[in-house]
């Protein structure tokens, strides 16, 4: 063999060995069709199509962070244990919250299917703690008020269709209502329970009249139905440019009494919105501690101390990134709650709250406090600072 014919052989072998690369460079998998996610726009900014359904999803919530100082929370202050002495010491109150929100729509021939979830999961120290008969137990979480794991709650997980709501939601008595106000500390004076079971119906008669009628179970030892009669809550509410007149009323099946708060909103400028909001109740079976659980005079509905309250305040818009909320309390047991904020948008979706809250505890002397917040003090003052990122 001749170095021609050993170079005519190696070319042909690495034409067939190049050919049979560039076959096999060609034979290409087809490709996965792809599921790209389909934007929702009917029910506002944020649903998309869950893939291969007609059902809309929107994921949301929160990441928030409280700093407070003085009497804050349950407005008896946070305090610990000096680790030095065992003394007991002021401290800072401070929460981490993270908050996971869902919601569902979906078109159907009985009408608009919703759902809404809100859990929330909470990492702090709490408000108090207890001072030790024992010198040695100072070192025990009961009385050192540690940082930590605060647990996970359930706030929302209902379902609606058209109307008709049900499962895990807050009170109709406050909800359609409106609350009280913009303020953190905004149950200074408190204005009725919120967590509980639910069967409502909402009713909207498109012309500014709108109706809700709300079976409820309650929440706690004083909330929790006893019997197969559930708490009743009803309201109507009219809503025309100028504001809203709303009010509600509600029946306690435990303690058959009665509660009812009326509502006034108004808008007399374009960057300035108002409220007042008067609440009645009657208390003949709460106040009786010949029951067998007494409630103190106070149920589920009607959380205020005495008959009647008052609740007032507003919002000023400052500028576009800048509020002012307030809020005034007061109740026939003479407890005097105000509380005001600047809430400042750093960033779209990003808020800073500073908070300042006084409290005067009614019915101060011989019988002690009568107030919602275990304040140990005649005149309780306490601030907050509240970071918030919404998404």
């Amino acid at each position: 063999m001749n170095i021609k014919s050993l170079l005519l052989g190696s070319a042909a072998a690495l034409i067939a060995v190049s050919g049979a690369r560039a076959a096999d460079a060609v034979v290409v998998a087809e490709p996965e069709p792809a599921e790209y996610v389909k934007i929702c726009d009917v029910y506002g900014a944020g649903y998309f199509y869950i893939p291969g359904t007609e059902t809309c999803l929107r994921i949301g919530g929160y990441v928030r962070y409280d700093i407070g100082a003085g009497d804050v929370g349950s407005f008896d202050g946070a305090s610990s244990v000096d680790h030095e002495d065992g003394d007991e010491q002021d401290t800072w109150y401070k929460n981490a919250r993270f908050t996971l929100k869902t919601w569902t729509g979906q078109e159907t021939e009985l009408g608009t299917l919703k759902t809404y979830t809100e859990t929330r999961f909470n990492f702090g120290n709490n408000n108090t703690y207890g001072i030790p008969d024992d010198p040695a137990t100072v070192a025990d979480e009961t009385f050192s008020n540690p940082a930590g794991g605060k647990g996970v709650s359930l706030n929302f997980a209902w379902i609606q269709l058209g109307g008709l709501r049900v499962g895990k939601d807050e009170s109709a008595f406050n909800t359609f209502i409106g609350y009280a106000g913009n303020v953190i500390q905004d149950t200074l004076v408190p204005y009725g329970g919120f967590d509980t079971n639910v069967i409502q119906y909402y009713f909207d008669a498109g012309n500014g009249f709108s109706a809700v009628l709300s079976l409820e179970e309650g929440a706690g030892v004083i909330g929790t139905i006893d019997s197969y009669i559930p708490h009743v809550v009803g309201g109507l509410k009219y809503t025309q440019g100028w504001g809203a007149i709303t009010g509600v009323i509600a029946y306690d099946s435990n303690y058959e009494e009665v509660a009812g708060k009326v509502r006034l909103d108004i808008t007399p400028m374009q960057n300035l919105s108002l409220f007042i909001m008067g609440g009645y109740g009657t208390d003949d079976n709460l106040s009786d501690p010949t029951w067998a659980i007494p409630a103190g005079g106070r149920g589920f509905y009607k959380q205020w101390s005495g008959n009647w309250a008052l609740w007032g305040g507003g919002t000023y818009t400052i500028n576009e990134k800048t509020s002012f909320n307030a809020q005034v309390s007061y109740d026939e047991g003479e407890n005097l709650g105000i509380a005001a904020n600047i809430a400042y948008d750093v960033v779209p979706g990003f808020t800073v709250t500073a908070e300042v809250d006084y409290l005067h505890a009614g019915e101060f002397g011989e019988v002690g406090f009568d107030n919602w917040t275990n304040a140990d003090d005649e005149d309780s003052i306490g601030g907050m600072l509240r970071f918030q990122r919404s998404f």
